[in-house]
């Protein structure tokens, strides 16, 4: 059996993964959900309260992740969803993990593919610079077409309702799209040649409106390391919340079966 480490993306918090690990442990796995720094509360208490993740940096939530990996007995498979997929990029990178996996990936510093969905997505969020200081969120009619397009109005609500978090705005301004027109290597920089990666696979979701398949294929294709492992799979019709919405039992064993089959 396998230890797991799952990395949940931004405007959600571990919870997100609450089916998945539950899952995963019924098959005999260890399952490691961490929070980034400040998201270790309930989503109720950070709606109440944005200031712990207002101003939280990738820098110190990979040296957050850093620091509970290296703990472990044995080298994770290391699993992201969304900007967690990101997370799961760079940690790789770093030499963490036996294989990886991230799901519906926000894109590292690189990748240029910006579908229509996906600014119109990320729109609430750039609308207004000020929110580059501060935690900011989706309203549930922006989540409906961000998260879970392929959702009912009704289940989409009950997500949003369970799931959603602000999260800093600071990630999608300076890290995000933000980050290709700045000069010299951001803070998600990784290395496609390193050598010494670990396996990875790249799950896309067909109907995924904010981090859309053609975001996560230029992103797999990037890869060029000699010996690496790299891989892409695509489940049409799925949107941004796959890892939630009906048939994510799918999503989750395609997930591990590959990580299982890969791990070194």
């Amino acid at each position: 059996m396998s230890t797991i480490v799952l990395v949940h993306g931004l405007w959600v918090t571990p919870r997100s993964w609450e089916h998945w690990i539950s899952y995963y442990e019924s098959q005999g796995h260890t399952v490691v959900a961490p929070a980034y720094p400040g998201f270790e509360v309930e989503v109720e208490a950070l709606r109440a309260d944005t200031t712990p993740i207002a101003t939280v940096t990738v820098p110190e939530t990979i040296a957050h992740l850093e620091k509970i990996i290296t703990a472990l007995p044995e080298k994770p498979i290391i699993m992201g969803h969304s900007f967690g997929g990101t997370l799961t990029q760079l940690l790789l990178d770093r030499g963490h993990g036996s294989a990886g996996v991230v799901i519906d990936s926000a894109p590292p510093e690189g990748i240029y593919v910006n579908p229509p969905s996906q600014l119109k997505s990320l729109f609430p969020i750039l609308n207004n610079p000020a929110k580059r200081h501060q935690a900011a969120g989706f309203t549930a009619e922006q989540w409906h077409y961000a998260f879970t397009n392929t959702l009912s109005e009704e289940d989409s609500k009950a997500a949003y309702d369970r799931y959603a978090i602000p999260a800093p705005g600071s990630w999608v301004w300076a890290y995000g799209l933000i980050a290709n027109f700045k000069p010299g290597k951001q803070e998600t920089w990784v290395d496609f040649g390193n050598k010494e990666r670990a396996p990875l696979l790249f799950i896309a979701g067909g109907a995924d409106h904010i981090m859309p398949a053609s975001v996560n294929k230029s992103n797999a294709h990037h890869y060029k390391g000699e010996g690496t492992v790299t891989e892409f799979f695509e489940f049409p019709g799925r949107s941004h919340w796959t890892c939630a919405e009906p048939g994510w039992e799918q999503v989750a064993d395609k997930a591990l079966e590959w990580a299982l089959a890969h791990a070194r």
